[in-house]
């Protein structure tokens, strides 16, 4: 099946947002409903995420995808900087976006993060209570548990490495010089933010040319602010939370208490997986058909079920 898609673009904050827009591959009538998705930490849309764009526009679903502010094709000055905030105000901006596009059911917007990004849709879904479901695979989603996660399994050293980074990030700026960068992903002892053995060949084989592995330090200082847990008890869409029992860069028993503080709207879902598993292979594959069957069940267009075309 061939998918249609386009490049789009939206404003958000000081600067404007690129993205895809990928039409449901089938003829279903419209209006249609939309997922709408970014990576997660530093990630762009060509790093792993349109597998699972392409998989959502096959089974009958209108698809944004797009990047932050400072990330891949989007604008903003100050390049690969990580801000929850910022972040999240991007994803609403996104929303606004989505609704406008001819064919989209503005009352059926999905949102679909991973990783990061799967903690902002918890967060912006609670602040939008039009949003119609959310998808959150491996999600970060308590900053500080997140922070004690990577202490366990790299011990105190790189955590605190990566603070010290941090504050002179925010000197340097205070002074009017560059940003200090550090990798996004590195092997054990390589100063990055998640440093895992093998984790930079997994993720390089399968970003594309706008994916950078860098990031301002400063994100280290901002990281244990991030706690979109607490806004799961204001969801009221349907929640599919994605758990990877062996993910050695979050903790999995935080993203199991989102779903449950979310309530009985919300399912959580296991796998045998570590973090960076997801993207690719059987386990991609595996995790997108539960992703589809859920929003199946959970979404309705002219009053009949969604239906898997694919």
């Amino acid at each position: 099946m061939t998918i249609e898609s386009r490049e789009i673009t939206f404003p958000s904050g000081d600067a404007t947002c690129a993205g895809l827009h990928l039409r449901a591959g089938s003829a279903s009538a419209e209006p249609r409903p939309c997922v709408v998705m970014a990576h997660g930490f530093g990630g762009t849309v060509d790093a792993g995420i349109l597998g699972f764009a392409e998989g959502f526009a096959a089974a009958g679903f209108d698809v944004l995808a797009f990047d932050y502010r400072g990330f891949g094709r989007s604008g903003g000055s100050l390049r690969q900087h990580v801000s929850y905030r910022r972040q999240r105000v991007d994803y609403h901006s996104a929303i606004r976006a989505a609704r406008s596009i001819d064919g989209v059911d503005p009352a059926q917007i999905v949102l679909w993060g991973t990783s990061y990004s799967g903690g902002h849709v918890l967060a912006v879904a609670a602040d939008d209570p039009q949003v119609s479901a959310v998808v959150s695979m491996t999600p970060s989603v308590y900053g500080l548990a997140t922070l004690w996660h990577l202490v366990r399994a790299g011990g105190p050293g790189p955590v605190a490495r990566l603070t010290g980074a941090g504050v002179s990030d925010i000197v340097r700026s205070a002074f009017g010089r560059g940003p200090r960068i550090v990798p996004i992903i590195g092997a054990v002892g390589s100063g990055a933010v998640m440093a895992k053995d093998g984790a930079l060949e997994t993720m390089a084989a399968l970003a594309g040319p706008t994916w950078r592995n860098e990031v301002c330090a400063r994100v280290a200082l901002e990281i244990p602010a991030n706690r979109p847990l607490a806004s799961a008890p204001r969801l009221r869409a349907p929640l599919l939370v994605q758990v990877g029992d062996n993910d050695t860069v979050v903790p999995q028993a935080a993203a199991l208490a989102a779903a449950d503080r979310a309530g009985g709207h919300a399912e959580a879902l296991r796998y045998p997986v570590d973090h960076f598993d997801v993207y690719d292979g059987p386990w991609q594959a595996r995790l997108l058909a539960d992703q589809v069957d859920f929003l199946e069940r959970n979404l309705r267009t002219s009053g009949e079920q969604l239906r898997v075309i694919a």
